[in-house]
């Protein structure tokens, strides 16, 4: 058995550690991790609040994780992942799209065939492979299912300021 760590908002180093956004996200990121906890989760590492003063949540991974909890089905928008275990690519792929949402995966692996084959199967808009929030102009960014609607930056956002016309006559 294998794991996977599976987040809908993960980070990717610490120098781009912050802190959230207001005290509301601050709360809610904090019962995510307490219901989590709740329903049997383990934090190996992180699992609240960091100090007393600002916004800041400890980078969390959770552990003894399924789909079937709060934490792992629905998008935090927090620094935690839930790790899960998996037999292969195809079942990753399966758990992983079994959600309303599909914003952004990351895959991280040393077989990078494989990490291809899992992100032509993820239904998310964005797929990073060893690497998180990675943004460039020229890429389009933009969710599957409930994540998004539409594209930004890259050439697909000129579509939305697009009106396309079709006009037909017949030939007589």
């Amino acid at each position: 058995m294998q794991t996977i760590f599976a987040s809908a908002l993960a980070w990717s180093r610490p120098a781009t550690w912050g802190h959230l956004f207001s005290e509301e996200q601050l709360n809610r990121v904090c019962s995510y991790l307490e219901s989590g906890i709740s329903e049997g989760a383990k934090a190996v590492t992180g699992g609240s609040r960091s100090g007393d003063k600002g916004y800041f949540v400890k980078p969390t991974v959770l552990v003894n994780t399924n789909e079937k909890m709060k934490v792992v089905r629905e998008e935090i928008f927090g620094p935690v992942v839930t790790a899960i275990p998996f037999r292969n690519v195809e079942d990753i792929a399966v758990r992983a799209n079994d959600s309303i949402y599909g914003l952004a995966a990351g895959v991280w692996t040393r077989d990078i065939k494989k990490a291809h084959k899992l992100a032509s199967m993820l239904r998310a808009g964005t797929v990073w492979i060893n690497c998180y929030n990675v943004f460039d102009a020229a890429l389009p960014f933009g969710g599957y299912k409930q994540s998004g609607w539409g594209r930004e930056m890259g050439h697909e956002v000129l579509e939305q300021y697009t009106e396309v016309k079709a006009v037909c006559t017949p030939i007589s």
